[in-house]
């Protein structure tokens, strides 16, 4: 098989759910911006895979039938915070497969104000084996319940390592720092790390400016063969050279453990099978967009996908190896917490940011010289999917 070719990629400037417009408007946009930028129309596409978490059965047709009316297959996808991600696996899987020459991954989401809830309390919850054990190992308040999963994570790790948990706050000021130089971010203003530590406590370790903001917003990628490149004069310059897409083991819940709860064992096993897959390691890869729902969470992933080794990403980040300058440039979109996490389309906007640092479209944010990228995002639940890209030629 040979690998598929990223032809095109877009998205929206995200916003805050009290400035959004539609998810059809916004889904929209994202998908004809990447059409324009592969160079395709929508009338060669066949097949849509397009992703969101809170919205009706079949959202994805709403958004595609915008583009028109030909027919295409169109697959709805919901993995939590990793759908993007989970419909780019599927599109490059029917790519690779040769299933279909020219395939649209598309992820949206058009949140309500407010932290992340559970909304159907008449049947059993997904994360009742992961709420057991959480039961086990903290005390419950009522802050949201990401903030409590990722907080403990964090709280676990600055008690297992020694780690001063204002290296949690660090991370947030250079996610704004980077984000500064991104247009399509929702918060650009700049933090100091009294200002995080300052901000009201939330769970843990966590404060508000730690925490990712709910955010609206929509991306898309165009993905196609090798020959089918060939065959239309579409530059290949970027290709998918590996990815992988893990769920939990045994190892998540036992014996218990916060890190684990909130997803490091899977993503340190997807970047494994990554790695290895493409014949690379971590100390090659020299930009990363990570999940960072929670700077605890930036950190914990740090370590998860072996960017640095387990115990040491607090001189990871004091030493700057987490931004340009140092060892890897990490989230220089600015990541979840700034940039935004609009859950079903975060996936395809780290997809897209990797692409643009590899053709060197990154602007001001550029990361110089790189030819692989990584990109990392998980949803609790749970899936993690981590992939590889590669600038060819």
């Amino acid at each position: 098989m040979s690998a598929a070719v990223v032809a095109g990629v877009g998205m929206i400037p995200f916003t805050t759910p009290r400035r959004t417009e539609t998810y059809d408007v916004m889904g929209e946009k994202a998908l004809r911006a990447a059409l324009t930028d592969a160079g395709i129309e929508y009338g060669g596409v066949e097949q849509v895979y397009a992703g969101y978490v809170y919205g009706d059965s079949t959202s994805g047709q709403v958004v595609a039938y915008r583009l028109g009316l030909t027919g295409v297959p169109v697959i709805n996808v919901n993995n939590n915070c990793s759908t993007g991600s989970t419909a780019l696996y599927l599109a490059r899987q029917a790519v690779e497969n040769a299933a279909a020459d020219v395939v649209v991954a598309v992820g949206f989401e058009q949140m309500r104000p407010g932290s992340l809830s559970l909304l159907w309390d008449d049947r059993p919850t997904p994360m009742a084996s992961f709420d057991a054990v959480v039961d086990t190992l903290q005390p419950r308040t009522d802050a949201p319940f990401a903030a409590q999963f990722f907080g403990g994570g964090g709280r676990e790790y600055c008690e297992r390592y020694g780690m001063d948990p204002r290296a949690f706050a660090e991370v947030a000021v250079k996610s704004r720092r980077h984000a500064a130089q991104n247009p399509y971010a929702v918060f650009r203003d700049p933090l100091t790390v009294d200002e995080v530590l300052a901000s009201p406590h939330v769970y843990g370790p966590l404060t508000r400016l730690m925490c990712c903001p709910p955010t609206c917003g929509a991306a898309a990628a165009v993905l196609v063969s090798a020959e089918y490149a060939r065959r239309h004069g579409i530059a290949d310059q970027v290709v998918i050279a590996a990815q992988a897409l893990t769920t939990d083991t045994a190892s998540t819940f036992d014996p218990g453990s916060m890190m684990a709860i909130v997803g490091a064992g899977m993503t340190r096993a997807a970047a494994d099978q990554v790695y290895e897959r493409a014949g690379i390691g971590p100390e090659d890869v020299p930009v990363v967009e990570l999940h960072d729902c929670f700077t605890t969470n930036e950190v914990l992933s740090y370590e998860a996908l072996r960017l640095t080794p387990e115990g040491t990403a607090e001189k990871f980040i004091a030493d700057g190896d987490n931004t340009y300058g140092g060892r890897v440039v990490t989230n220089p979109s600015g990541g979840l917490m700034s940039k935004g996490h609009p859950l079903g389309a975060t996936g395809l906007a780290q997809c897209a940011e990797l692409v643009w640092q590899l053709r060197g479209q990154a602007g001001d944010r550029q990361v110089e010289g790189a030819r692989v990228a990584l990109q990392h995002n998980i949803g609790l639940g749970g899936a993690a999917v981590v992939t590889l890209y590669e600038r060819r030629g």
